[in-house]
């Protein structure tokens, strides 16, 4: 595990903690909506502060009294796991008896706490500022997390309570691995498993989990970074602002992976909704992994009907390996890991120059490219010019269409060829006189 300090921001719902969480981290990544509650779980990732490096987490609104999601178990776990507390609280409306509450519910952990008092860019915060010194939280820093106002007060203040540099490992080098798939199909619930706590929030509501989160997995020697990500629905499903931004957010993930899980509910088949999930992870290069959920409650009717539906998926994804598993019992979980790592292994494939051209020369010897307008086409040289995915250069007499039938027999051969099951294959063809 990295051995970053970490800083996680709390407080009660929409004081402000996702925009200074963004303000922050420098970048837009949390998701920030005037309806409390949008952010529902941790969100973790790595944030430069002037010299130090920290793990910057957001958490969800806590809110004392009843919890029926526990959301507030998420925050006090984001509490334990850090090294300093920004406790946020809204300027503009004052002192309230949640800001106390909460102050009182964080006070045994012991944490150096820096209470935060946004919106201080109004003049209500400042009539209010020193009132807040009631709490008794000790540091106290007037900011505006929106404008930027007071940023380096805080960057000074945070600094001073942060604890000692240490070595942060080579987490940076692990494989990042999204997690994704439609809402409510055993994301959140294979994550956990994977990672032995419960680190993202699992709930039987349909797109609890908003916000991407990264969890570190750590089997003997070798480490992985675990994205989970929104549920992704089409965008014609999609209900409320917040969420369309969450399936933005989830897509932009695939993006950073080098090997996609796809998470399906096999006890409701191979819908539309799962292909169009594969097809993104497909259009942006990524290899992939179907992880087939919930394959404990299917009878062998529901059997048949899934395997009836899988060449669709096996066909979209170049015949990707398959993990049937229970993410509540954990069954077949242990053969997930070793299928991502065969993957990553084929998604870095590398060819010399002369395996290359040999490749393409017998290609073209076995299956005779169709003639256009009585001229053949026509391969002079190739190259592999990058991994993951495996990316051909060829220089040819013309190009041919993304659709055209030859293109896909040249991927498909190299992909059976050299074992690429799973991982997208890529030709960038350029005319060449």
């Amino acid at each position: 595990m990295s051995q970053l300090p970490t800083v996680a921001i709390v407080g009660r719902p929409n004081v402000g903690k996702s925009t200074l969480w963004n303000r922050l981290a420098g970048r837009k990544k949390a998701i920030v909506h005037d309806q409390p509650g949008v952010t529902r779980d941790r969100m973790v990732d790595r944030v430069e502060l002037e010299e130090r490096a920290v793990h910057l987490v957001d958490t969800g609104g806590l809110v004392p009294g009843d919890d029926p999601l526990g959301l507030g178990e998420q925050v006090r776990l984001a509490v334990e796991e850090s090294d300093v507390l920004l406790l946020v609280v809204d300027g503009k409306e004052g002192r309230t008896a949640a800001d106390e509450r909460i102050w009182q519910e964080l006070r045994p952990y012991g944490k150096p706490t820096i209470l935060l008092v946004n919106k201080g860019d109004t003049k209500a915060a400042d009539e209010n500022f020193h009132d807040f010194y009631r709490m008794g939280v000790g540091e106290q820093v007037k900011m505006s997390a929106e404008h930027g106002l007071g940023l380096p007060d805080l960057h000074e203040v945070l600094l001073r309570h942060l604890p000692a540099a240490q070595d942060e490992g080579e987490l940076d080098d692990a494989p990042a691995l999204a997690v994704v798939g439609r809402p409510n199909v055993g994301k959140s619930s294979v994550v956990n498993r994977l990672v032995g706590e419960s680190r993202v929030l699992v709930s039987p509501v349909a797109g609890t989990t908003r916000d991407p989160i990264d969890s570190v997995l750590e089997v003997g020697d070798k480490r992985y970074r675990l994205v989970d990500t929104a549920g992704i629905r089409r965008r014609s499903q999609v209900t409320g602002f917040a969420e369309e931004i969450a399936v933005l957010f989830a897509k932009r993930q695939i993006e950073r992976a080098d090997v996609v899980l796809l998470v399906v509910d096999a006890s409701q088949g191979i819908t539309s909704g799962d292909l169009a999930i594969a097809g993104e992870a497909w259009d942006q290069g990524r290899a992939v992994v179907v992880v087939l959920n919930k394959w404990d409650l299917l009878d062998e009717e529901l059997r048949e009907e899934l395997e009836n539906d899988w060449p669709r998926l096996d066909t979209l994804l170049g015949a990707p390996a398959r993990v049937n598993v229970s993410a509540l019992s954990g069954r077949r979980l242990d053969r997930l890991l070793p299928a991502v790592d065969a993957a990553i292994e084929r998604s870095r494939l590398e060819l010399s120059t002369s395996q290359v051209n040999r490749f393409f020369e017998a290609a073209v010897q076995r299956h005779q490219p169709p003639q256009v307008k009585g001229r053949p086409w026509r391969i002079y040289y190739a190259t592999q010019v990058k991994t993951a995915p495996p990316t051909f250069m060829v220089f040819a007499n013309r190009t041919l269409e993304r659709s055209d039938p030859y293109r896909r027999y040249l991927e498909n051969r190299l992909r059976e060829e050299h074992d690429l099951a799973g991982v997208p294959v890529r030709l960038v063809i350029r005319r060449r006189t």
